[in-house]
């Protein structure tokens, strides 16, 4: 997920992570609603680093209030078929309800898939090609009529429209068994599709694949199986008004500017094992200025930073200089790599030599302090996929020096071997509203410099980033964009829920696509090799071999394998990293 960067995204996404102890105070309890009795609130937990890591911060089951969120920039979508953000994945939790979830719970826990709008996980039958759900009687939509398999259908359905919706995964596209003159429920509307989604009652949903998979649930898990009433469907426009299964439901909604929620009243907390729905109702500002926001969260203004992946460099030496501010601070390790796309299609980035140019004069401690250094930031990267990822293995293809600054001789040894020994100019695409970002270009920008290859960072808004810009790959190759910034989360916590959507070819549609680079056909068959691969062991290998491949190729600049330095907002109830997103637990969170 980007996702999760988003996670990022995202998350965007499940991402695992490490285990980082906690530094006393706050509470020990591992439930997110733990600690007091009777709707009352117990007293304010003491801040501690680390508090909402491996435990619930202040837990508390008092009801009522308003958490304030603010981002840098906006959601990619609201509409549960259109992202791909980690963020978002976590926050429409709050508003929605899909067949499966990741457990509302800290640590490791986190990352266990349970049951949300269906009664318990997947029943699989034909070797893994079948899958039924259940639905939870009395699930109703917010006006009232009750959820019905139909309306998952219909909401899986509509997903697949990437046109319509270019934001999020492509895995039901892949997988469902759909008959081959299904276009989309608005352009083949009459084109029976029980091949893919059977409902036989109004209660049950099964779902037949090209190829079996063992994993199911964690497509189950995926916003585009949350309801959609067929009847209030309004394409794109949906997004103006989801129409909520969750504990809240939009009282409004205004793309680049916010969003307010307020209790559904036809939810029905008996149906619902998975929420404690304590606030009152969520206010998310958008468009807020990232250092500025940082500024309002340590002061009190809002309360969450929705984009969820640490503060800004400017205010990374205050929080961790200031005893106080920085025992308010948590700092996880995620399943999330930041990286930067090398785009092939650009030349003369179409030789590979060209490419490992970049690799070898990249100045990784300069891009590695440009995401908030070693310590906030993560570790300085050699692959894409991170260790925390089952299956990863330690290699560097492109050392960048003794002192990590970057192997000048040898980038200009490649440049002379790809017919460019003086250089050559492209553009860099960055999300203008995210400064690490920023600070990560202007050290390519630098470091590339040395060798005679000229940089132009070109800044795009992150809610439009890869529908519009950096993510289209029309748009890539008319305006010169060579290199993309992105960062990637797991969409769960093994090989294909981390590389899948951000190395194979077949994935790549005409925008919304999160693999900006990678078209080999090679990876693509290891890529098959790894579904058909039994054995665990094995199959991680596969995965790794993957890795490896794509960095032989040099279609990636990786930078740092991610950790986030966030602040707890004041005020806040029930604070915990959940793995499952790498972020805040934004499910859980109430408000003294």
């Amino acid at each position: 997920m980007t996702r999760r960067s988003p996670l990022v995204v995202a998350a965007l996404s499940g991402a695992l992570l490490l285990g980082v102890a906690a530094c006393g105070g706050g509470s020990t309890s591992t439930s997110p609603s733990g600690g007091s009795t009777g709707g009352a609130a117990a007293p304010a937990a003491a801040d501690a680093f680390n508090a909402g890591i491996g435990k619930v911060f202040n837990p508390s089951e008092k009801k009522g209030g308003t958490i304030k969120f603010a981002i840098s920039d906006d959601f990619d979508s609201v509409d549960p078929a259109d992202t791909y953000y980690g963020f978002a994945w976590n926050f429409l939790r709050v508003y929605g309800r899909s067949l499966v979830t990741y457990k509302s719970a800290p640590g490791q826990e986190g990352n266990q898939v349970v049951p949300d709008l269906a009664e318990a996980l997947g029943q699989s039958s034909d070797d893994n090609k079948t899958w039924t759900y259940k639905l939870r009687a009395g699930v109703k939509f917010e006006d009232g009529t009750a959820v019905t398999s139909k309306d998952v259908k219909y909401a899986v359905l509509r997903s697949l429209d990437k046109k319509t919706f270019p934001n999020g995964p492509t895995y039901f596209n892949d997988w469902l068994d759909l008959p081959k003159d299904f276009v989309s429920v608005y352009k083949s509307p009459d084109v029976k599709t029980d091949s893919a989604i059977e409902t036989p009652d109004d209660q049950t949903i099964v779902f037949h694949l090209k190829k079996a998979y063992a994993g199911f649930d964690n497509f189950a898990a995926l916003p585009s199986t949350i309801p959609v009433p067929q009847a209030k469907d309004t394409g794109v426009k949906y997004r103006e008004h989801v129409v909520a299964t969750g504990p809240y439901m939009f009282k409004s909604a205004e793309a680049g500017k916010g969003y307010s929620l307020v209790r559904n009243p036809a939810w029905d907390a008996a149906t619902d094992p998975n929420r404690k729905a304590l606030p009152d109702g969520y206010e998310i500002e958008a468009k807020a200025n990232a250092d500025d926001l940082d500024n309002r969260l340590i002061s009190g203004d809002i309360q969450v930073d929705l984009a969820g992946t640490g503060v800004q460099p400017a205010t990374l030496s205050r929080v961790l200089g200031d005893p106080t501010l920085k025992s308010r601070s948590d700092n996880p390790t995620a399943a999330r790599t930041w990286y930067w796309s090398v785009i092939g299609d650009t030349k003369p980035l179409d030789n590979a030599d060209c490419r490992k140019a970049i690799q070898f004069a990249a100045d990784k401690v300069a891009l590695q302090t440009a995401y908030n250094g070693p310590f906030a930031g993560g570790d300085i990267a050699t692959s894409l996929m991170p260790p925390s990822i089952a299956g990863h293995q330690d290699f560097n293809l492109y050392p960048a020096g003794a002192d990590n600054h970057g192997d000048v001789n040898k980038a200009k040894e490649a440049l002379t071997a790809c017919g460019q020994p003086n250089g050559f100019a492209i553009n860099a695409a960055y999300r203008a509203d995210r400064p690490k970002e920023k600070a990560a270009g202007e050290a390519l920008q630098q470091s590339l410099a040395r060798v005679g290859i000229k940089l132009t960072l070109k800044g795009y808004p992150s809610g439009d980033y890869f529908a519009l810009y950096a993510g289209k790959p029309s748009f890539n190759k008319d305006n010169n964009i060579g290199l993309a910034s992105n960062g990637w989360g797991a969409d769960w916590n093994d090989g294909f829920g981390f590389l899948s959507q951000i190395v194979d070819s077949r994935v790549i549609r005409e925008a919304g696509n999160y693999n900006m680079s990678v078209k080999d056909p090679a990876v693509d068959a290891l890529i098959d090799k790894a579904m058909t691969t039994a054995d665990a062991t094995a199959r991680n290998g596969v995965w790794a071999e993957i890795d490896k491949k794509v960095m032989e190729d040099a279609y990636v600049l990786p930078a740092v394998w991610a950790k986030a330095l966030t602040v707890r907002g004041k005020g806040l109830t029930n604070v915990f990293v959940n793995d499952a997103y790498g972020m805040y637990d934004y499910l859980a969170l109430g408000v003294q």
